[in-house]
């Protein structure tokens, strides 16, 4: 994975976990979270080095 694919992937997951948060209805909440959990795994298996949202 290059940098910036790096950088896009975890705006992305920045992106959805504000969402996350902001959704009042528990289904979306849910759906929300298991989209930012793949994505979080998809950038743990390309990038070794990655520890996590810089929050």
């Amino acid at each position: 994975m290059t940098e910036r694919q790096l950088r896009d992937q975890e705006f992305q997951i920045a992106r959805y976990r504000r969402l996350e948060r902001e959704v009042t209805d528990p289904l979306a909440a849910c759906l929300l979270h298991s989209i930012i959990e793949d994505l979080e795994a998809e950038l743990r298996r390309d990038s070794p080095d990655w520890h996590g949202p810089r929050d």
